[in-house]
């Protein structure tokens, strides 16, 4: 039998220290229920208050995309510098280790290829394979102004409604189709859509004019695509450029896994995001980085 608990003379109850509680560090998020704020800090590093996100979800609709022929070659090498992966389910369970410990973003919409009409998506998992999968977080397609623009907000409150019930965030991937105009404009439209209608946070691109009112203007944290690839220089000014306008971090896929050295570079972008290097302090990591045999 256990000892009688009967010594109240060695018990600490501290009475005269206040109990605290932490304000959590995301924007917007501070009313979540505590799973999911516990999930959101596995894609967010609660110190920065910032992500890294390794985006490669892209054969879901493309199929083996250059630089993506072999995920277990050119990916898994790099999950030791990535916060949180973006994928689909199909990869993470086929090729992904079950030992890696950052958040998992998973594709959640999808339905037509590249030979097709691209906002005509569905919703493509359930909450309880997610769930079944250790998800933080379902990205879903929004299509403001696409042909399908309803439909893929509808996946969103959908989304929204199931990942509220088992505390699992959604993202919304705002898709500009080629016939928009991609200026702050449109951003601050379908990225405030977004929001209002429940999206945990919001994944949209980078405008040289007036990007720091997208995130102003948006209640939740916003993470920037890293579109197409770029010069290594342009990519980490890119990157650079939004955090400092109220970005919380970057989703790069080609960016990194087309890069020259790709390790080089999601360590570079690394230190843009969580140490505030400028773009030439980490294109000069990079540069060193890349010319270590």
């Amino acid at each position: 039998m256990p000892e009688a608990d009967d010594s109240p003379a060695d018990k600490q109850f501290f009475v005269d220290v206040p109990q605290r509680a932490e304000p959590f560090f995301l924007k917007g998020c501070e009313h979540l229920d505590w799973g999911l704020k516990n999930r959101l800090a596995s894609i967010f590093n609660p110190v920065s208050g910032r992500t890294v996100m390794l985006a490669f979800d892209h054969g879901y609709f493309q199929g083996p995309t250059t630089g993506l022929e072999r995920v277990d070659v050119s990916i898994v090498p790099l999950l030791p510098w990535a916060d949180t992966l973006m994928l689909t389910r199909g990869i993470l369970r086929s090729v992904i280790p079950p030992t890696y410990r950052g958040g998992l973003v998973l594709r959640a919409s999808g339905g037509p290829s590249i030979l097709k009409e691209l906002s005509n998506e569905e919703i493509a998992l359930s909450i309880e394979d997610a769930v079944r999968l250790n998800a933080a977080a379902l990205a879903v397609q929004v299509f403001v102004g696409g042909e399908h623009e309803t439909k893929s907000i509808h996946n969103l409150t959908r989304l929204v409604d199931q990942g509220q019930r088992h505390g699992v965030a959604v993202l919304a991937v705002t898709a500009v189709g080629r016939e928009l105009v991609r200026d702050a404009k449109y951003m601050r439209l379908a990225t405030r859509i977004c929001a209002e209608l429940g999206a945990t946070y919001v994944k949209t691109y980078y405008v040289d004019d007036g990007f720091d009112t997208v995130t102003a203007a948006c209640p939740v944290p916003i993470v920037i695509a890293g579109g197409k690839k770029l010069p290594e220089r342009e990519a980490l000014e890119l990157a650079a450029s939004a955090v400092a306008q109220g970005a919380a971090g970057v989703d790069m896929g080609r960016n990194i896994f087309q890069a020259a050295s790709p390790a080089a570079m999601l360590q570079a972008v690394r230190a843009v995001v969580h140490e505030g290097a400028n773009a030439g302090e980490a294109h000069e990591l990079y540069r060193q980085l890349a010319a270590r045999p």
